[in-house]
């Protein structure tokens, strides 16, 4: 996502960490921008320093990430949350909403059902079902 003058500095803006090697993922933050359009910096595991970001590989692979300018990590539907929490106006309410006590486990609920089956949904391929380094055109050591 480019950044504009309404935007923060990128050092100070969270990061959304998502599956590139995914459609389903791939289309579904391009939505995300789209309807959204976050104040984040948007970028595939694939090619973020997960290293200075402080994620591991497994757990980019296992879900959406969304890392704070302070390090503070959320993940999956939580990530989803937070993001739209931090956001300003009409988004804030759905990521509070999302956040409730039994909502938020809920979301979780649905966030992994449908994470777990992305390879079948719209855009999804049956490499998303592979794990990340037996997918094609994955890089073998």
């Amino acid at each position: 996502m480019a950044a504009t003058a309404a935007h923060a500095p990128a050092e100070q803006r969270p990061v959304l960490v998502y599956d590139g090697d995914c459609g389903f993922c791939t289309k579904s933050v391009e939505v995300l921008e789209r309807l959204v359009g976050p104040d984040v910096e948007v970028v595939a595991w694939q090619f973020a320093d997960l290293d200075e970001l402080g994620v591991t590989a497994e757990r980019a692979q296992h879900e959406v990430l969304l890392v704070t300018p302070i390090g503070d990590v959320y993940g999956g539907a939580e990530a989803f949350a937070k993001l739209l929490a931090f956001e300003r106006g009409p988004w804030t309410l759905p990521g509070a909403v999302l956040q409730l006590p039994g909502v938020d486990k809920t979301a979780a609920a649905v966030y992994r059902l449908i994470a777990e089956n992305r390879y079948k949904l719209p855009g999804g391929t049956p490499a998303c079902a592979l794990p990340a380094d037996r997918r094609p055109g994955a890089h073998h050591s």
